[in-house]
């Protein structure tokens, strides 16, 4: 039996790839963050996302980051690595006041709406990851600089959808490569 026939060389060339791990990592930990500031799951705050955001949002990210900078894999490279050290910063940051921590948000919001511009011929999944990550940095730093409760859950909820986004992103790169057709479309 070759290769062909067992998915066996698909599944090597996107395993190669550490864009699906970067993904997985963003849309989880996005995910993880955007359901626990919109305040459903009761007792849970977003400061309970910590643990998950250092090590999966900060060092798993950054590391998959390199791994494609080493690929030459310019934009995810850049995105990954960058976004990895947004959320271990994130993760360690919690004595900050709330004007660092607005201006704090606001100046990843002008990175994630760098890498949405960059992201633009990429497709409407990978637009749509980084443009709502852009919109959700927005809310949640005029929530904490204004003092607008509703206004954080919102970008909780902005957060979570593009958590999803990404973690569709990933699961329809590894899922199509090993299918060997394309079973989630990304465009």
């Amino acid at each position: 039996m070759s290769n062909d026939a067992t998915g066996a060389t698909n599944a090597r060339s996107t395993g190669a790839d550490a864009g699906n791990l970067g993904y997985l990592a963003l849309g989880l930990t996005l995910l993880a963050y955007g359901l626990l500031s919109t305040g459903i799951l009761h007792g849970a705050g977003v400061g309970d996302a910590t643990h998950l955001a250092h090590i999966l949002g900060g060092v798993t990210l950054f590391i998959a980051g390199l791994w494609q900078l080493r690929r030459d894999e310019g934009f995810t490279g850049t995105a990954f690595t960058s976004l990895g050290a947004f959320w271990a910063t994130w993760s360690v940051a919690g004595g900050a006041g709330k004007n660092a921590v607005g201006l704090f948000l606001l100046l990843w919001a002008l990175l994630a709406l760098s890498l949405t511009a960059a992201s633009w011929g990429a497709g409407l999944v990978n637009r749509a990851v980084y443009g709502l990550f852009t919109v959700s940095l927005v809310l949640s730093a005029i929530a904490v600089l204004g003092g607008y409760g509703g206004l954080g859950k919102a970008a909780g909820w902005v957060a979570a959808v593009a958590g999803l986004a990404a973690w569709y992103r990933a699961t329809s790169a590894l899922s199509n490569g090993s299918w060997g057709k394309v079973a989630l479309p990304v465009k």
